[in-house]
């Protein structure tokens, strides 16, 4: 293991709180009732366009594939409609260099990469940390690191945590997404544990998944994940940001996410420096949401170039 900068804070399983489940899922359900008109409905999916991660992560990902998601990302629809930029293209640690090329370094839009093993976490340290800085000489400025969900099982805390804070470390001026991959962490309770064990770490945004696992994001747990946040806020004024990841499809989805930002965070987070969705799929329903809008009618799916 790498020299670390500095020890994380520890966190032992009975100081984090535990989770009513009855109560965060029937909050989370509330917050898909809210009724948004039209203006703001248009400046949500103009934001959800801005918070967007487009993803591709598939072992048949080419060169071609990237570059082409890469324009999309700089330019997702007719300009006259005034949607801004996606956030970030987010690839395979082999396919940097080429996102790199095609983002520039001034377009505003970040290349994040996948790594540490991913999506197991499984690898040894020393490859984990590697292919981490790689990632990062090649311009990656963004590392989605995937935890070991076998060490936290075993209640290897403090091993966990070290991990994270040697990422950290081998991310330089990169930022850091701690995913937690919730689909395999079984319980509220230990979505809660391991969002506090990333933060505490030097997490810069907390993730839920992979995408390779189902369940993926749920507003429930993203509503645990949120609230870890906001506590970590309270006790110590440091910003961690949020990736809801795998399984959001549709624009409606999407604003009910941003609902439940707002009301749990406040417009601070309402931002891509601290709000992100992992999208593959998402985008395209809500160009077509944009489309509608702006037009008056829908235009079919297949107007619509695949992500």
């Amino acid at each position: 293991m790498s020299t670390l900068i500095s020890t994380p804070k520890r966190v032992r399983r009975r100081d984090v709180p535990t989770v009513d489940q009855v109560m965060v899922e029937e909050r989370a359900a509330s917050f898909t009732r809210r009724s948004i008109k039209t203006s703001a409905k248009l400046a949500g999916l103009k934001l959800s366009v801005a918070m967007m991660d487009l993803t591709t992560l598939e072992g048949k990902d080419t060169a071609g594939k990237v570059s082409f998601l890469c324009r999309k990302a700089l330019q997702p629809a007719d300009p006259a409609w005034g949607v801004p930029t996606c956030a970030a293209v987010c690839v395979y640690p082999s396919m940097v260099k080429n996102a790199r090329r095609c983002l520039g370094e001034s377009s505003g839009v970040n290349v994040a990469s996948v790594a540490t093993g991913f999506p197991s976490g499984q690898f040894p340290l020393k490859t984990r940390l590697e292919e981490t800085r790689r990632a990062v000489r090649d311009g990656a400025d963004e590392i989605d690191m995937v935890i070991d969900r076998g060490a936290f099982h075993a209640g290897e805390f403090n091993r966990l945590q070290d991990e994270i804070a040697s990422v950290k470390e081998a991310c330089g001026e990169a930022h850091l997404k701690v995913i937690l991959e919730t689909g395999e962490l079984d319980t509220y309770d230990n979505v809660r544990l391991a969002s506090q064990l990333a933060m505490e770490a030097g997490a810069d945004f907390i993730k839920t998944s992979t995408g390779k696992v189902t369940p993926a994001a749920t507003m429930p747990v993203t509503l645990v994940m949120l609230e870890a946040i906001r506590d970590h806020f309270f006790e110590t004024g440091v910003r961690i940001g949020m990736k809801p990841a795998g399984g959001i499809r549709t624009a409606k989805q999407a604003l009910h996410y941003l609902v439940m930002v707002k009301e749990t965070l406040g417009d601070d987070w309402l931002t891509p420096d601290l709000f992100r969705f992992g999208a593959s799929t998402l985008i395209n329903d809500v160009l077509m949401q944009i489309g509608k809008l702006h037009r008056g009618n829908y235009q079919g799916a297949d107007y619509y170039a695949l992500p």
